[in-house]
């Protein structure tokens, strides 16, 4: 729990203080009592009172000294009553763009559009429709794994959506030059075909583990060009209450090619920028994912499996296959 903290403010204003302590606990005591209700949680409460420019360093410290791998942030609009996404406090942007720069772990934006409409529902009768919506990328790996993570739940069901290239998708409009001599041409290919063979064997991987469970749906939907992504996110249902995706960022695709010119909030990523938008849903809560990456994953020449710590993490968890009751 982190307070931005007006000095000025609080100088001449001496109900300030209490009245954030009293916000504060009424937030702290709902998570306790959801930490009650629910065996498989624990709450761990800290409250600091930071200025904007530095409350990433606090979130950061903690993470780090905590081991953290996912920090889930708000997103810095809200949801107004006519269904349209407003700015609450636009330093709230900057904080978030300091944490996807900064964090020493995996980073979630939560777009919050109701999901916490059964929250008086115990832990063990809640029903959520979960939607991962898989381009490609370390990013939209991690976001996989923490949706197959959530179906841990029973009362969760699960739909995996992979977007696959088409015949007539190509990347020559996002290369620097045709030349198949340029070194960044050869980067690109090179990179893209790595990071096919990583999300090719996750996804199997995924799908021979799942088989079986009725709870989860695996399908693919194949398009050519960003504006058929476009057209088919827009034709999503609304039976979904969280849409997953990762942020993409470092990824080049056909199918996201030009989406970024448009972005009004370019730390949700192309796709996420897209569900973030008033006039998509009023309903549905999205969840972008940035996978925590090391300085050595960054160069080409790394091994295919030294993908970041928080995946390999997740990927080793599989391994043991727990069963659908157990947490970590």
């Amino acid at each position: 729990m982190l307070i931005v903290h007006n000095a000025r403010k609080s100088k001449y204003v001496p109900t300030a203080k209490n009245r954030t302590q009293a916000q504060s606990d009424n937030i702290i005591n709902a998570f306790e009592s959801f930490e009650q209700h629910s065996s498989f949680v624990s709450i761990h409460p800290r409250t600091a009172i930071s200025p904007y420019n530095s409350i990433h360093e606090d979130i950061c410290s903690v993470a780090e000294d905590k081991r953290v791998a996912l920090v889930i942030i708000p997103f810095h609009k809200q949801q107004t009553v006519d269904g349209g996404m407003e700015g609450t406090n636009p330093a709230f942007g900057s904080v978030n763009q300091n944490l996807l720069a900064k964090a020493p772990c995996s980073v979630g934006i939560l777009v919050d559009r109701g999901l916490s409409g059964s929250a008086r529902v115990a832990a063990n009768e809640v029903s959520r429709q979960v939607c991962v919506l898989f381009f490609g990328g370390p990013d939209d790996r991690e976001a996989l794994a923490y949706g197959w993570r959530m179906c841990e739940n029973p009362g969760i069901s699960l739909t995996v959506l992979r977007f696959v290239p088409g015949a007539n998708a190509t990347l020559s409009t996002m290369l620097p030059t045709d030349d198949p001599d340029n070194p960044n041409v050869l980067t690109v290919e090179a990179t893209n075909s790595w990071e096919n063979g990583l999300d090719d064997e996750y996804i199997n991987d995924f799908r021979s583990k799942n088989d079986d469970d009725e709870s989860i749906v695996y399908t693919e939907n194949v398009v050519n060009s960003s504006e058929e992504t476009v057209a088919a996110i827009r034709k999503l249902d609304k039976y979904h209450d969280l849409l997953i995706v990762g942020r993409g960022h470092g990824v080049m695709s056909p199918l996201t090619t030009g989406l970024t010119d448009w972005s009004e909030c370019p730390e949700l990523g192309a796709i996420g920028d897209i569900l973030a938008e008033s006039d998509f849903s009023s309903t549905v809560s999205v969840l972008v994912i940035q996978q925590y990456i090391g300085s050595s994953q960054h160069e080409l020449t790394g091994s295919p499996h030294s993908t970041s710590q928080s995946y390999d993490e997740l990927i080793h968890r599989r391994t043991w296959s727990p069963k659908k009751t157990d947490y970590i």
